[in-house]
This record gives structure tokens, C-alpha cells and sequence, in this order.
């Protein structure tokens, strides 16, 4: 007798036929794997560098270090930004080794040589002592693609690749109602892990591990299956969207008492939790309600461009190969892994947190609790050593080291996944087609 498929979860025209390629171990784990990676996957994609937000006078620059290379973005005179690459032409040694700053040009510390913002040698020690002449005027930096998107700056070693806003694709247009613009980044924290990057990106792309990594989320987030939309789109990009303001139907949140951290948010909004004793599923449309009647005079000018899931809902944009946007009404969360120069077994992940900026208000609540709103500094630790990436990434990030030991194992034969987690497959099946150059 023949399996019954299950019903998919996948919305109308947003779905993906995989081919069922086998997930095995050394994609995680190989050298060999890791040097295809940095040769036809990473030059091929954009990167995300920074926020505009560091970037507003001439001269102001943001470094990003990313695998065994370093770029860096530079505000022009003209309002324009350019990028680099971070090594002089000169010897090779790195210009910049700070991650942000300003300066009318940037100069080489070994033998200082200078160069304009737009990357032109406009000053060298004894010009005259070189075989063709004077280089100055001559010799430029390496330049690469550079575009921005709302509050972010992008980068592509690729001359090829299609414009920022096509690549993003559907991203752009889903995402306007939120008036991402003006938005503060408030958290820049990342940690140097022990897996490889894949690990988490896996973790991103399924909600099959909410009930046992993040169980507290169910009493505010409905990560029950049949309630989940997932969306996969022809870019290789994906998408979930999850119900908030919503108890989980996992459990049996509906007859009781509206459970706790739904009957704060309530009462925040004027909802009495109380009156909605045995009917919490209700709870979402009043909060919409709420949002639509009080947001503007709290001063959330931006849910007046919101539709109503975009108010109370978590909208999980999953970018390949590794950048997700986590959008709810008044954050956006930016997580990300990025690989390890040498090392296939370790990574470098990432936690932004950027907030809508709202008049009178000093502090808001972010994963790693309440902050300034206010542009925050990048802090850099390594995960395991007591510092906080945020509640539920550090949950996350829990399970990394002991899957990557786990991959070592000689008993893991190749991943086994559900239905739920197609997007996890299309993920790899994506990768194994750049890493080996079929596409």
C-alpha cells in the first residue's frame, strides 16, 4: 500500500520540485569542499557589507572581512559608494584593519601609499623611483559591484551578477509595507563558532526544531504545521511565515487562560487577556485592531503601510546561500554564517537588530534585552564564552557544535528529512549545482 503524501504547506505557485539529492557529511566537513565554496560559490553572490547609516560623509568607509578576503565600502563625494578590495596594490597588506571610519584617503601603513576615496594612488614615497614613472593617477584599487537596498549596503565580487534589486527578488516588493529606510540597527554583535556555516543556514530553513529548540516561542508564535506557509521562490531564495499573536495548535491553548507572554502583549495594545479566557485564538485580530487604532499615536508611523499579517505576523526571509531577514512589525533581525578563512569546522555567525525609529522613545527590547535606540557598535565574542547573541540564536547556535562532532560519525550515513524540510534539500541541491559549476 502506497504512503499517503501530505498535505503541503507550501503556498499556490511558490513551490519547487527537488531532485532528492543525497545530503552527506562532507560538504560540512572536507577541505575540498570548502576551497570549491570560496571558488564558484561565494564570488558569485552579494554579500551584505553594512548599514548606510555608517556611511553618510565622504571619506566615511566600512570594512567586512569575509573568508580570506576583505572588502571595503567607501561614501563618495558625490553621494555614491564604492567598493574595494582591502589589499594595496602595492605589496598586498591591508589598507583598513578597523571596522569602521573616516578619512579623506585611504592610506597603506606599511609604505604609505594614499588613495583617494574613489580608490585612485594619489601619493606614493619617491615617485620618481619607479620603472614607468610617477604611478600616481595610474594605479587604482581593485573595485567591485556595490548597491544598496533600503538601510544596507551589498558588495559582489561578481561583474556579472544581476542588479541588487533583481537578486533580492521577491524581497524588494514584500517587504516596502515595513518602511525598512530610516530603521536603526541597535544590535551588531557575531562570534567566532566551531561548526561550519551550513549548520545554521539548515537551521534557518526549517521550523521543524521549534518545539524542542525554542518551546517557550509557542505561547506567542504559532509554529504548529498546518498554520506555517512556506513560499520557495525561482531566485533560490525562500520564505516562512508564521502566525503571531497566536498560541501554537500544537497544544491546547484554546479553552484555558490566555497563556503568558501573549497576555503582556495584550494588555500593552489595551487588550484585556481576561475576556478572552477560552477563545486566545481570537487574540491576533484584536491586536490588529489595536495596532490599526493606537500604532500612529505611539508613533509607529510605519504601520499605516503594513497589511494586517505583516502587523502581527513573522515573515522569515531566507536569502542564499546565508543571509536571513526575520521581519516582524517593529524589528527586523538580520542572521547570518559566514565561513571560517581555513577551517571547513567553524564559522562566524551574525545577529543585527534594526528597529523602527520612533519619536520620544530612548530604549527598546531586543534579544539581548532592553538597549539605546540608538546606531550600536559591532562587539565580537566566541561563542560558548557567557555572551549573549540573543535568546533565541544562542538557542540555535546550542545545537552546532554537537551536529558537527555528530557529522564527524562514521554512523551518519546522509541526511533523512520531512516534507517540511524541502527547503533544507532545495538548499543543497542549489549549492551542489554552483560548488560544482553546473550553473
Amino acid at each position: 500500500m502506497n504512503a499517503v503524501s501530505p498535505p503541503s504547506r507550501y503556498a499556490a505557485g511558490y513551490d519547487q520540485a527537488v531532485r532528492g539529492d543525497a545530503i552527506t557529511a562532507e560538504r560540512y566537513i572536507s577541505k575540498e569542499w570548502m576551497e570549491l565554496e570560496r571558488k564558484n560559490l561565494w564570488p558569485r553572490v552579494w554579500h551584505l557589507g553594512g548599514v548606510l547609516a555608517e556611511l553618510e560623509e565622504e571619506g566615511d568607509f566600512i570594512r567586512h572581512n569575509f573568508g580570506k578576503e576583505s572588502i571595503v565600502m567607501v561614501r563618495q563625494a558625490d553621494g555614491a559608494i564604492k567598493a574595494f578590495f582591502n589589499a594595496c596594490p602595492h605589496r598586498g597588506n591591508r589598507l583598513v584593519l578597523g571596522d569602521v571610519g573616516s578619512a579623506p584617503r585611504l592610506t597603506c601603513s606599511y609604505h604609505g601609499w594614499q588613495f583617494s576615496t574613489d580608490g585612485t594612488l594619489v601619493h606614493v614615497q619617491d615617485p620618481d623611483d619607479f620603472p614607468g614613472g610617477n604611478p600616481c593617477g595610474k594605479v587604482h584599487l581593485s573595485e567591485l559591484r556595490c548597491e544598496t537596498f533600503g538601510p544596507f549596503v551589498f558588495w559582489s565580487m561578481d561583474p556579472d551578477a544581476k542588479p541588487l534589486l533583481d537578486w533580492l527578488a521577491p524581497f524588494p516588493e514584500r517587504l516596502v509595507g515595513y518602511g525598512l529606510d530610516n530603521w536603526v540597527r541597535v544590535l551588531n554583535v557575531s562570534a567566532d563558532c566551531d561548526f561550519n556555516w551550513k549548520i545554521i543556514r539548515d537551521n534557518f530553513n526549517e521550523s521543524y526544531h521549534l518545539p524542542t529548540i525554542h518551546p517557550e516561542l509557542s505561547t506567542f508564535i504559532n509554529d504548529g504545521l498546518p498554520d506555517t506557509l512556506f513560499e520557495m521562490y525561482d531566485s533560490g531564495h525562500n520564505a516562512m511565515w508564521m502566525k503571531g499573536h497566536q498560541a501554537t495548535t500544537r497544544a491546547d491553548h484554546v479553552s484555558g487562560e490566555v497563556p503568558a507572554p501573549l497576555d503582556e502583549i495584550a494588555a500593552a495594545w489595551g487588550i484585556d487577556p481576561a475576556a478572552y479566557r477560552g477563545r486566545t485564538h481570537v487574540i491576533r485580530e484584536a491586536v490588529i485592531a489595536a495596532k490599526r487604532k493606537l500604532g500612529a499615536e505611539r508613533g509607529y508611523k510605519n504601520y499605516e503601510q503594513m497589511t494586517d499579517q505583516q502587523l502581527v505576523d513573522y515573515f522569515h526571509c531566507t536569502l542564499f546561500p546565508n543571509l536571513t531577514l526575520t521581519m516582524s512589525p517593529e524589528q527586523c533581525q538580520i542572521l547570518r554564517t559566514e565561513p571560517h578563512p581555513t577551517d571547513p569546522e567553524k564559522c562566524v555567525f551574525q545577529h543585527w537588530v534594526l528597529v523602527p525609529p520612533v519619536a520620544g522613545m530612548a530604549e527598546v527590547m531586543t534579544p539581548v534585552g532592553m538597549v539605546p535606540l540608538a546606531h550600536a557598535e559591532h562587539s565580537h565574542s566566541r561563542y560558548g564564552d557567557g555572551v549573549s547573541l540573543g535568546y533565541v540564536a544562542d538557542q540555535d547556535l546550542s545545537i552546532g557544535t554537537s551536529q558537527q562532532q555528530g557529522l564527524n560519525s562514521r554512523g551518519f550515513k546522509g541526511c533523512i528529512l520531512s516534507n517540511q524540510e524541502k527547503r533544507v534539500q532545495r538548499f543543497h541541491e542549489l549549492l551542489d549545482d554552483m560548488v560544482h559549476a553546473r550553473i
